[in-house]
């Protein structure tokens, strides 16, 4: 397996943090205040697969939820079809990373 074969599902992740959150009796008011957010708008995002937490605020959701990193963001194999994002990384992932190299 090559690295560009793995991806994020943002979608997966963002049912996970909700899950998370929700094992913890926590509202997403609740986690947004624990995270010293200003609002609730970036959870709902995550929750909804809009995007992704940057590496800070994963770092403090695992210390919240007392997990590791690898157990909030969900991932993918190229070999697996769950992502439909997926074949748009297989076609063009590899040449858009290669831009910053």
């Amino acid at each position: 397996m090559e690295i560009f074969d793995v991806f994020v599902d943002m979608q997966a992740t963002g049912d996970r943090i909700k899950q998370l959150r929700k094992e913890h009796n926590m509202i997403v008011f609740d986690l947004a205040n624990a995270l010293g957010l200003e609002s609730e708008q970036a959870i709902y995002k995550w929750q909804r697969g809009q995007c992704l937490p940057n590496a800070d605020n994963l770092v403090r959701l695992s210390i919240l939820f007392g997990c590791h990193i690898e157990d909030i963001l969900i991932h993918y194999t190229a070999g697996e079809d769950e992502s439909p994002l997926l074949s748009f990384y297989r076609r063009f992932g590899k040449w858009f990373w290669h831009l910053w190299d």
